[in-house]
């Protein structure tokens, strides 16, 4: 019986610095820790009010006014993009209204969806 006692305090003191470990986070304020997203994480591509203005076909780029592109943590601005579908710029012109969809291909922001506003 002694020694059954003596097995059961020993468990729980080996038991307990885990159970301490996994509560110990629990309310704490994370703000300010540098955390950042892990890849899993990574914010959907939604699509951005931008104004087109140039096109270089030949090149397949567009350059855009833009807002800010979340998944790309870009800042609102006005940029040249390369164009997932170089086609599809003749389907635009100087000026238009359009929404686009940015995303990363082969490292660099790219226009993946281009569509009138």
């Amino acid at each position: 019986m002694k020694h059954l006692n003596t097995l059961a305090i020993m468990v729980a003191l080996a038991a307990a610095p885990a159970a301490f470990a996994a509560k110990s986070a629990d309310g704490m304020d994370m703000k300010g820790m540098g955390m950042k997203p892990s890849a899993e994480s990574k914010q959907v591509p939604q699509p951005v009010a931008a104004e087109i203005k140039k096109i270089d076909a030949q090149a397949g780029k567009v350059t855009l006014k833009h807002g800010p592109i979340g998944n790309l943590g870009m800042s609102a601005m006005t940029m040249a993009f390369a164009v997932k579908d170089r086609a599809s710029l003749r389907n635009f012109k100087e000026g238009d209204s359009v929404l686009a969809t940015f995303d990363t291909v082969d490292g660099k922001p790219t226009v993946v969806d281009l569509r009138r506003r």
